[in-house]
């Protein structure tokens, strides 16, 4: 007996259809025989497609195996890519960012701290390292910064900074020391006796000595008298270098001596203790209009310097003097990227207990002030780190991620509707495949031998082999699939109602002939 090979009923789903029809298109028998008197229809089950030719099964597995073979050579490449922009993104992101720091002069304090800051972040392996520019001095330091020769310039606040000039850690505080030499016992001449200078407005009219070569020591010098009710054309001021201590304090000529530097300053301990051992003790004047300079000059800020400062035994000086103080500190460009400056702040402040045991001066590394009212304004990284504001990787970002997300989406959406665009032509000939099919199942109702329905089967097995071959070009969606599930199971009631039909009638009508 032969069979008609039906594909599943419908209570399958509609893959497994799609899947029956796929086998059963390949059948070559005909399903019906002159031989036999009659014949029964069945559903479809996996017995069923052993009927299927084996070279046209070889065939379809060898397209199958070399399509899935370029799918993975595709995907293979794609991961690469992937894989080498990922490496490339992540090496840019962590990469060591070089900041270039104008600093000077050669051989001073704030050369010798900047070099070993750069040396402790490069063996720390920092994110963020510097590349020291030895200048003459601060004032060609804050010329380089400003001609974004130099990115971080090291520099005293009350300088003439550059208008995008930015605080980032103050380096440390300096203050101005005055004193005057009380005389050698035993060796004052009459005719030179050491003026008694007991307050700053008593300097008008004798010569001070500064240590120091900078202009700005002598513009602090003419505000401090200037505030003092001093005029300061009527004080006679001379300068000396900090390699000059010696030739200052045998200077007969000098009645009062200046220096501006931190308070453990070895230069003024030096300077105080060579006056001393030339002109005799010292007496401290101190500079009572200090808060009054303060409020009118926010550069600077009233300050004390201990008692016992310089000297233990004797105490220089006896008690706390009241002074005025400027910080010194290293200013960064306001363009300079705000997470680079807030690590640099971050790795600068960790770094000073270490670069204490270094160099002198290390310990004074602290945080400025953030009011936005400061005289001298903050980098945003550097008051993000000192205020606890600083953005996460996310919030930095964030935006950037959702604006890729958009972008991929807004690409996977075209790339769909170019690819249905350009499958416009395959999708025609499916919609036409499938009224093909309607049309089949409207004759079957009209036709008056098996050999009819023959035709019709043949004509319905080549619709699936070129749906098939659309499928695996993927031209074929979810919805057509389903669309072709619910035709082949209609054409497979019809062809079993038609089947039934036929049998009814007369006998000679339904005898099959050979062919």
């Amino acid at each position: 007996m032969r069979f008609i090979i039906i594909p599943a009923s419908s209570d399958k789903a509609i893959g497994d259809h799609f899947a029956a029809f796929r086998k059963f298109a390949q059948r070559r028998e005909p399903w019906y025989s002159s031989d036999q008197k009659s014949f029964s229809v069945i559903r479809f089950s996996p017995a069923a497609t052993m009927s299927a030719s084996d070279d046209d099964v070889r065939d379809l597995k060898e397209n199958r195996r070399r399509k899935r073979r370029n799918s993975l050579l595709q995907l293979l490449l794609a991961g690469l890519l992937v894989f080498a922009a990922a490496t490339g993104g992540l090496y840019y992101a962590l990469r060591p960012v070089t900041l270039r720091i104008a600093v000077g002069p050669p051989g001073s304090n704030d050369q010798k701290l900047i070099q070993a800051m750069a040396e402790t972040f490069d063996r720390g392996r920092n994110a963020v390292r510097l590349s020291p520019i030895v200048t003459e001095g601060a004032a060609q330091s804050l010329a380089l910064l400003g001609a974004s020769t130099a990115d971080l310039a090291v520099a005293r606040g009350d300088l003439d900074m550059p208008g995008e000039a930015e605080a980032v850690v103050i380096v440390r505080n300096d203050v101005a020391v005055l004193w005057w030499p009380s005389g050698l016992p035993g060796r004052v001449s009459k005719k030179r006796r050491a003026p008694k200078i007991k307050a700053i407005d008593e300097l008008e009219g004798h010569r001070l000595g500064v240590i120091g070569t900078t202009p700005a020591n002598i513009a602090l010098l003419r505000m401090i008298l200037t505030e003092s009710g001093v005029a300061p054309d009527k004080v006679a001021v001379t300068q000396f270098g900090t390699d000059q201590i010696e030739e200052l304090a045998r200077d007969p000529n000098l009645d009062a001596f200046m220096t501006v530097g931190p308070v453990d300053s070895k230069i003024t301990a030096d300077a105080i203790a060579a006056t001393t051992r030339a002109r005799g003790e010292p007496k401290f004047l101190p500079i009572d209009v200090s808060e009054a300079i303060a409020l009118k000059h926010p550069l600077y800020e009233s300050a004390e310097i201990p008692g016992s400062a310089f000297n233990a035994n004797p105490a220089w000086p006896d008690d706390k003097v009241e002074t005025v103080g400027v910080s010194h500190l290293i200013v960064a460009r306001k363009s300079l990227s705000e997470t680079t400056v807030a690590t640099l702040t971050r790795q600068a402040l960790a770094a000073r207990h270490r670069l204490a045991r270094e160099v002198p001066g290390g310990p004074h590394i602290k945080k400025p002030d953030t009011d936005k009212d400061a005289a001298l304004p903050v980098h945003r990284g550097a008051a993000a780190y000192i205020d606890g504001t600083e953005r996460t990787f996310l919030d930095r970002y964030g935006d950037y991620f959702w604006f890729a997300l958009l972008l991929l989406s807004g690409i996977g959406s075209a790339g769909a509707w170019l690819r249905q665009y350009l499958k416009r032509d395959e999708r025609e000939e499916i919609t036409e495949l499938r009224n093909k099919i309607m049309a089949m199942i409207s004759k079957l109702s009209t036709a008056q031998s098996v050999e009819a329905l023959l035709v019709m089967q043949r004509d319905f097995d080549a619709i699936i082999r070129e749906t098939l071959e659309c499928h695996d070009d993927g031209a074929i969606d979810e919805e057509d699939l389903a669309a072709f599930g619910l035709a082949l199971e209609l054409f497979d009631h019809a062809v079993a109602d038609r089947r039934a039909a036929l049998e009814a009638g007369p006998p000679e009508s339904t005898r099959l002939r050979a062919r």
